[in-house]
């Protein structure tokens, strides 16, 4: 019959002690990490070469076309905007590239005009969905009389606000180098002929347009 000695059965508890942990430190070691998208924003996390951007984020944009956008808050317009700016997490990994596309159309919305971005286009050709939107452009209320100059200088304008600017001003062609987009200004502007006042919304893409990510957007690390 064998028997262990008080000192002998603590020395085999401690080297069995010492086994168990040995045995499971690598499985802690190899926890998947986490990073960080934007430093004021919520975050990501990270599995192999996909990385999900939390909704919230916030995406640079420019708009390369025109200098301003000039529309009636009751069209719609699409539009491709270029992200001006690399997006990345706090290790400084490129998650979506500057000058990556995305488009998408303006639309009514309350009190004003919205940006809603239906695709992203990584400038290596990848194309994927993308669920965001800018802040509300809120309207701006001209009148007869006012000089278009200044407003339509450099500017893409719908042709509702085309139209529009025709009816208060009495000029049917705005010519001031805008680019009309749509058809059916001359109808139109038969129709607003005569008003006092019109309410357009005027657009300054490099701070109106920025979005926010209103989804989590999954993208391949760059």
């Amino acid at each position: 019959m064998l028997t262990f000695k008080p000192w002998q059965t603590g020395t085999a508890f401690l080297m069995a002690l010492t086994i168990g942990t040995s045995a499971t430190l690598p499985m802690v070691m190899t926890a998947p990490a986490t990073a960080q998208v934007f430093p004021s924003s919520p975050g990501s996390s990270r599995i192999s070469d996909r990385t999900t951007i939390r909704a919230g984020a916030r995406i640079p944009v420019r708009y390369d076309e025109a200098e301003k956008i000039v529309i009636s808050p009751k069209e719609r317009m699409r539009l491709t905007l270029t992200v001006a700016a690399n997006i990345t997490n706090r290790n400084g990994t490129v998650l979506v590239p500057a000058g990556s596309l995305i488009e998408g159309e303006l639309v009514p919305a309350d009190g004003g005009s919205q940006f809603i971005a239906r695709n992203l286009i990584i400038d290596d050709g990848r194309r994927q969905s993308i669920d965001a939107s800018s802040d509300v452009i809120e309207t701006t209320q001209l009148r007869r009389g006012v000089s278009t100059g200044s407003i339509l200088k450099g500017a893409v304008v719908g042709a509702a606000a085309g139209a529009a600017l025709g009816g208060l001003t009495g000029n049917r062609r705005i010519s001031t180098g805008e680019v009309l987009i749509g058809t059916g200004v001359g109808a139109a502007g038969g129709a607003v002929l005569g008003r006092k006042k019109a309410d357009l919304v005027v657009i300054n893409p490099d701070t109106d347009l920025d979005l926010i990510l209103d989804s989590s957007l999954t993208v391949d690390r760059y």
